[in-house]
């Protein structure tokens, strides 16, 4: 138990300063745009014909704290971005938080919803696959997990709401119905979003799941041909219990550790589809932030949320793999 704890918070040091890190790469990367958030603001007054002078756009600047120095300026929005408060958008001058809203938390829910799925598919599928010697099922099984890595994500929900525009008449367009949009949160409200929610994680769950399942087989046929299996298929143990017990549990150990990997690219793939779809969420306001208003504060917001996001299940699933493997817990302590 000394042992886990020691383990448990060096992870969780080493996650901090990662964060730390991550934090002052992303402001920095604000602060290079070019144009701070006064001359933003005041450049898109202008557009609205209103006309601007350098005194305002001083008095803008000192009124945002854009005179302070750079470390000030930086550990003043750590700050706030540890409770949650990323100030207010350059452009539309509005708080961040109140922005967001329950976007964030939908596109957390797609990515993690796209995560499971592809895990509960590829992780026995996978398994089975390797340890089969069914020719037929294994080709036909290479043929699906190849064609979800050649289909782009988008043009697979370009067919599905055309097909179901065509057929059926339903766009499938959107997370809630108009008239639960901006009602409260019900059973009947939830029930509406788990009805539009499916089929955004069943897409971006569409490549995951391909690129998982191709990653579990290799792992678990590189695992079956090791002297320590034929070793436990002699002690007689066979079947299932043979491969979870042994090669699965080896195997496992990379594919749990790569989990905030394929979280992040899930979340890289969510602004395409999320403009498809239509969906109000952060990807597409990452999208827009970043490609078509550039406010560089609500993308650093939203950079910085996935991020932490990332972070935080990296270290979960570092504890996850250290309990199911002991060679872990001993490799940071040596």
């Amino acid at each position: 138990m000394i042992q886990f704890a020691r383990f448990t918070a060096t992870r969780a040091i080493m996650a901090f300063i990662t964060l730390l890190i991550v934090s002052f790469v992303v402001f920095t990367l604000m602060e290079l745009v070019p144009g701070d958030c006064a001359e933003r603001y005041m450049a898109y007054k202008n557009t609205q014909g209103e006309a601007i002078t350098l005194e305002a756009i001083d008095a803008e600047r000192a009124r945002l704290g854009l005179d302070r120095p750079f470390v000030t300026r930086w550990t003043s929005w750590l700050g706030g971005a540890f409770r949650g408060d990323f100030g207010d958008s350059c452009i539309l001058r509005v708080n961040i938080a109140d922005l967001l809203g329950d976007k964030f938390w939908f596109s957390l829910a797609i990515c993690f919803g796209a995560l499971c799925l592809a895990y509960a598919i590829a992780v026995p599928v996978g398994i089975l696959s390797a340890a089969s010697n069914n020719a037929l099922a294994n080709n036909s099984l290479r043929i699906v997990s190849y064609l979800g890595l050649a289909l782009p994500n988008f043009l697979l929900a370009l067919i599905i709401m055309l097909v179901s525009t065509v057929y059926f008449g339903e766009t499938l367009t959107g997370l809630l119905s108009p008239e639960y949009k901006n009602a409260d949160w019900s059973w009947a409200k939830l029930l509406d979003l788990l009805s539009h929610i499916w089929l955004p994680i069943f897409i971006l769950g569409w490549s995951a799941t391909a690129f998982a399942l191709q990653t579990v087989r290799a792992l678990m046929s590189d695992e079956l041909g090791k002297l320590y299996v034929t070793a436990a298929a002699a002690r007689g143990i066979t079947g299932r219990r043979l491969l979870w017990r042994y090669p699965a549990r080896h195997a496992l150990g990379p594919i749990v550790n790569s989990v905030g990997f394929d979280l992040n690219r899930i979340f890289n793939e969510l602004p395409i589809v999320a403009v498809i779809l239509t969906l109000t969420d952060a990807g597409s306001l990452l999208l827009d932030a970043l490609a078509r208003s550039n406010d560089q504060q609500l993308a650093g917001a939203i950079i910085f949320l996935l991020t932490a996001t990332i972070v935080a299940l990296n270290f979960a699933t570092d504890i996850l793999l250290a309990v199911i493997d002991p060679r872990v817990r001993k490799s940071i302590l040596k």
